[in-house]
């Protein structure tokens, strides 16, 4: 249960690590709609089992903690503006 939710959570993970700079700061300004978009997901996905349900509560748990972890860290983009977080990244 705990493996397969840490592995949703790293799947989700490496698609926002793939996607280009800009758009990732873009989306990290949207950080609640993308945690309740992914939650939403994985609990459709894996609705039927408790063990389902617990993995795909993890995963939600530790998107919303990476999202707010990394808005923090680097920061986001608001229309034409960047607004960095501890560590500024080259765009």
């Amino acid at each position: 249960m705990f493996t397969t939710g840490i592995t949703i959570f790293l799947g989700v993970t490496l698609i926002l690590v793939k996607l280009p700079r800009r758009l990732m700061l873009r989306l990290l300004k949207h950080d609640i709609v993308i945690d309740v978009a992914v939650s939403a997901a994985v609990l459709a996905l894996h609705w039927g089992t408790f063990s389902g349900i617990m993995a795909a509560t993890l995963a939600g748990l530790l998107t919303s903690i990476a999202t707010s972890l990394l808005k923090r860290l680097f920061g986001h983009i608001d229309g034409n503006a960047y607004y960095p977080g501890i560590f500024a990244l080259k765009l």
